[in-house]
């Protein structure tokens, strides 16, 4: 059997489950607040009192620094970093075990997702260029043995082939001989297609229930996270839109983490799809090409050994 990787929901959770928690962080936002500027308008107006009160020889020596230090003190506005209080971070460290399961669920099935793409996709180029080796190695060999021999081990295509042979060498048995050849090599390469189709299909089933299921949850801790934010204001007694406006807004976040994971997880299915039935034609032509070869094969052998029957 051709090595593949076999994909479900709990092996890319148990694999990435370990790194779950580096998601969560957030850096927290910063606001630039000026500060009160009021150096440049007191320096202003005690410019005219210095004026009036010094002799015209201080006055034309102090002009020229009062003159600089107004502009220095106007546009010198220092900045300070207020802390938002809300955010993804601050709904991780704050939140309940609901906010908290939420976030881990979303996190284990987007890093699942990712996972089964790109593996997906590392095996279908792999098949893609096991597909061109066949045809430039496999029908320039005198037999489907040798043929099959000078495949990669693990191919699907070298599978296939090694399964049609071996259906044309153990045909035998008391029940199985009153089974055609032709219908028996036939059934034993269509098992051997199946098999890789099935390969092919590994995880693709997590992917759909990913992308139809993570809107949901992420409406969930929004709906969650909305019913204790006003469980809080409507206990404080302050409705005002600061008291309102943040915590609400950080609920709508989980609503936006659900639509990250079911986004990728659509596109990469539909994706993945596409491409399986790409590589299925190239597999299914070429199991065809190999039942046509064998059957034939068989049957001269067959008449062959007939007629030396006869002769004998």
């Amino acid at each position: 059997m051709f090595k593949n990787t076999r994909l479900s929901a709990m092996l890319a959770a148990v694999l990435f489950s370990v790194t779950a928690a580096s998601a969560l962080v957030s850096a927290p936002a910063f606001a630039d607040a000026p500060a009160a500027g009021a150096t440049a308008p007191a320096a202003d107006a005690a410019a005219p009192a210095a004026d009036a009160a010094a002799a015209p020889a201080t006055d034309a020596a102090a002009a020229p620094a009062g003159d600089a230090a107004a502009p220095a003190a106007a546009g010198g506005e220092a900045t300070e970093e207020v802390h938002n209080p809300y955010g993804f971070a601050a709904m991780w460290e704050e939140g309940d075990f609901v906010n908290k399961g939420t976030i881990i669920i979303l996190s284990l099935m987007s890093m699942g997702s990712w996972y089964i793409i790109i593996t997906k996709l590392i095996d279908q180029q792999k098949i893609m260029r096991q597909s061109k080796e066949a045809s430039a190695k496999f029908w320039k060999a005198p037999s489907i043995a040798a043929g099959s021999a000078q495949l990669k081990e693990g191919s699907p295509f070298r599978f296939i082939a090694e399964t049609g042979t071996k259906a044309t060498q153990h045909h035998d048995g008391a029940l199985l001989e009153q089974i055609d050849l032709s219908t028996w090599v036939t059934m034993q390469i269509q098992r051997a297609v199946d098999r890789v189709q099935s390969r092919l299909q590994d995880g693709l089933s997590f992917l759909a229930t990913v992308g139809s299921t993570s809107p949901f949850i992420g409406l969930f801790g929004t709906v969650w996270g909305i019913y204790n934010a006003l469980t809080a204001i409507g206990m404080s007694g302050n409705a005002s839109i600061d008291k309102v406006a943040g915590p609400v807004g950080e609920a709508l976040i989980m609503t936006a983490f659900g639509l990250f994971v079911a986004v990728p997880a659509v596109l990469g299915y539909n994706w993945l799809v596409r491409r399986n039935k790409s590589v299925m034609e190239d597999i299914r032509s070429f199991s065809a090409d190999v039942h046509s070869v064998l059957i034939s094969g068989a049957m001269s052998t067959s008449n062959a050994a007939a007629g030396a029957k006869k002769a004998g």
